[in-house]
């Protein structure tokens, strides 16, 4: 099994910073995934798996990072590497954001970052999955160059398995 470097834990780009998480994220956190429409999670399990993340990277090397505006210091989502439905040899990038973020091309200035971070830890490829309905998504995956493998039907729906070599 080939060895990795680390993934860098803070990243910035011309309008983003992507650092480790706080516990003081466990608030806006909560408010992102209630946009999900299923609720919002109780902030303390939020917490919970704000530390779960911070341990998880601890052990795998990669992370899932909290994308904030640079200018206005707004938390706005996430993005980061994830094991998911993936390895951790070839592992998935993740991004949400907040509704009132979409369309402003964060999601792309951060996966980039997110991207050449995973490049730098010695990896070859990166995976994502996203459901079909997601067209913004996989709009954002397509102007990252990753390519469809193959799709997959799961309890929520159809899902699109794509692939992006690095660097």
């Amino acid at each position: 099994m080939p060895t990795y470097e680390a993934m860098a834990s803070h990243l910035e780009t011309e309008r983003l910073i992507l650092r480790p998480w706080a516990e003081s994220d466990a608030a806006e956190f909560c408010a992102l995934l209630s946009e999900r429409g299923k609720g919002t999670p109780p902030v303390e399990r939020i917490r919970t798996s704000i530390a779960e993340f911070l341990a998880a990277t601890e052990t795998t090397g990669i992370a899932l990072l909290p994308v904030q505006r640079r200018d206005e210091g707004d938390f706005i989502g996430y993005c980061g590497l994830i094991i998911g439905r993936s390895t951790l040899e070839e592992p998935e990038i993740a991004y949400e954001l907040f509704q009132r973020a979409h369309g402003r091309g964060y999601a792309t200035e951060a996966a980039r970052a997110v991207l050449e971070a995973a490049a730098a830890t010695g990896r070859e490829r990166l995976w994502s999955t996203v459901g079909t309905w997601n067209t913004p998504s996989l709009r954002v995956l397509e102007k990252l160059g990753f390519d469809r493998d193959h799709v997959s039907m799961e309890d929520n729906g159809e899902v699109a398995w794509l692939t992006r070599s690095l660097p």
